[in-house]
């Protein structure tokens, strides 16, 4: 039994090479599949070790800040007028989002493994914040590559990942985005797969990488179930999350995935719109293909290449899916829903405005549909979202390219917002 992720249901998977149903596995040249073996073999031992397991909950209480709260959403609610929303506060971590859980996880692990640097790929910069955190607290090397549109983007985090003491790679090559960010960091751990490893952001890539992280990252959902229940007296009827690769979707959805009671849905971005093709939707437009060294689902050309993808969130302008998700997705456990660019900052002013909490826009997503969600279902019901990250790193882009005046009816001002929220979905043009 792993001992990360004891009394969670990971549906025993993946299985011993990587799958989850027809999704994973590991496709990588002779020289790194030796490599993975010894991070597989590693992992293994070190998930069944007490020592290790200690280390990494004392690190997530007393340098994380975890548990992170579950917050009721009282005026969001009551604008949105249906499902009491509540939201999982990954956003008051340590470095502000979920990823801190899983790189605290992975450079414990280059530790033990006696590698002398970690390096990684970051899209918003909130992994790559994480990992120059993790790497500076345990004395390791960081080397972080972003692409050139999210280096110029997401400037606070380039700042603070400088000073943490990480190197950050500027990739000018393609589209200067996410996808980019992680070939090259691939190619660099090729380079050199001794004596340092590559710690990935998300839950994709070869084997052991997506059930690595999101065991790390399980500790979110194990929190959110024991909480909703003395919280808010039942388990939630719904639990929301953002999909780019899709790790704090699986980190909060691993609790829940026996409890047939409660809806689970991925929110994916859908950028200017579905028809547009300027979009980051991969399980609602993907197909099945091989990229960073697993099977998934895709956005493709015909020719098996990935296609340029785009979101307003630069963590979620990814051309695959966890492979986990893509499973997920199949067996119809999880429901996968798309939030536009529009609706995505609609959410984004309105949280900030009714509850005080400025979301990442990755998360924003998550806020955007769950207001949809809770008119759909109704009162009496319960929502739970998944704030994974909070928006300092977005404010001044938001506020340059989207300004408030243009994303909040006139009339709302008198009201104090309670009506703000009949906008999200679209219908203000």
């Amino acid at each position: 039994m792993n001992l990360i992720t004891e009394g969670i249901n990971t549906e025993n998977l993946p299985d011993s090479r990587g799958y989850f149903g027809e999704y994973g596995g590991s496709y990588l040249p002779d020289a790194l599949a030796k490599v993975m073996k010894e991070v597989e073999e590693a992992y293994a031992k070190i998930s069944q070790d007490p020592d290790f397991i200690r280390e990494l909950k004392d690190l997530n209480e007393h340098f994380t800040g975890r548990p992170s709260p579950v917050y009721h959403a009282k005026r969001l609610t009551a604008a949105a007028g249906g499902a009491e929303i509540y939201l999982k506060r990954e956003d008051l971590n340590h470095t502000g989002a979920h990823k801190i859980n899983h790189c605290l996880g992975e450079v414990l692990l280059a530790k033990h493994m006696g590698k002398k640097k970690v390096i990684a790929e970051t899209g918003a910069g909130q992994h790559g914040v994480a990992l120059a955190t993790a790497a500076a607290l345990l004395g390791l090397e960081c080397d972080i590559y972003m692409g050139e549109i999210d280096v110029k983007k997401e400037a606070p985090n380039v700042s603070r990942m400088r000073v943490l003491g990480a190197k950050v790679v500027s990739v000018t090559r393609g589209t200067r985005t996410l996808k980019d960010a992680v070939d090259a960091a691939f190619e660099a751990y090729l380079q050199d797969p001794v004596t340092q490893i590559y710690c990935i952001g998300s839950v994709v890539g070869p084997h052991p990488f997506p059930m690595m992280v999101r065991d790390f990252q399980s500790i979110i959902g194990m929190e959110a179930r024991e909480q909703m229940q003395s919280y808010a007296g039942s388990l939630p009827d719904a639990v929301v999350a953002c999909v780019g690769g899709g790790s704090n979707a699986m980190g909060i959805f691993s609790a829940f995935l026996d409890d047939k009671e409660t809806a689970l849905y991925g929110v994916e971005p859908a950028g200017k719109g579905l028809e547009t093709g300027m979009h980051a939707a991969t399980i609602a437009k993907g197909t099945p293909g091989i990229l960073h060294g697993f099977r998934s689902l895709v956005l493709q050309d015909k020719n098996g290449e990935p296609l340029p993808v785009y979101s307003i969130a630069s963590g979620l302008d990814y051309p695959g899916v966890g492979p986990q998700h893509s499973y997920l997705h199949s067996i119809g456990r999880v429901n996968y829903r798309t939030a536009t660019d529009r609706e995505a900052v609609e959410a984004f002013y309105a949280l900030s405005r009714m509850e005080g909490i400025i979301p990442a826009l990755e998360s924003s997503h998550a806020v955007a549909y769950a207001v949809k969600l809770a008119k759909e279902l109704g009162k009496g019901k319960k929502i739970l979202v998944n704030l994974s990250g909070r928006g300092d790193k977005d404010i001044d882009f938001v506020m340059e390219h989207y300004p408030l005046e243009e994303y909040e009816p006139e009339e709302t001002l008198k009201d104090g917002y309670d009506e703000f929220l009949k906008h999200i979905g679209g219908e203000k043009s």
